[in-house]
């Protein structure tokens, strides 16, 4: 379902939008910048699932101690 929002911004970004982004593609635009931080609850949800794929997280461990690692051989 969708609910229709009238906002009002400064003219020149309301121009900069329909430049860039097109006519009928801001609100699209905007819900996507919007929801990540308005939609916590299927984020944490994204993250669990994240976390219990094993062989992800090894990986993703496994790339972060590379960075330590590099690091230390970093001249001073």
């Amino acid at each position: 379902m969708q609910r229709k929002l009238t906002i009002s911004i400064d003219t020149r970004v309301y121009d900069a939008l329909h430049a860039v982004i097109g006519r009928g593609r801001i609100g699209k635009f905007l819900e996507d910048l919007a929801r990540p931080y308005v939609s916590g609850v299927e984020l944490a949800k994204a993250y669990r699932e994240m976390a219990a794929d094993r062989e992800r997280e090894l990986a993703a461990l496994e790339w972060c101690e590379g960075l330590v690692l590099d690091l230390t051989d970093a001249p001073r």
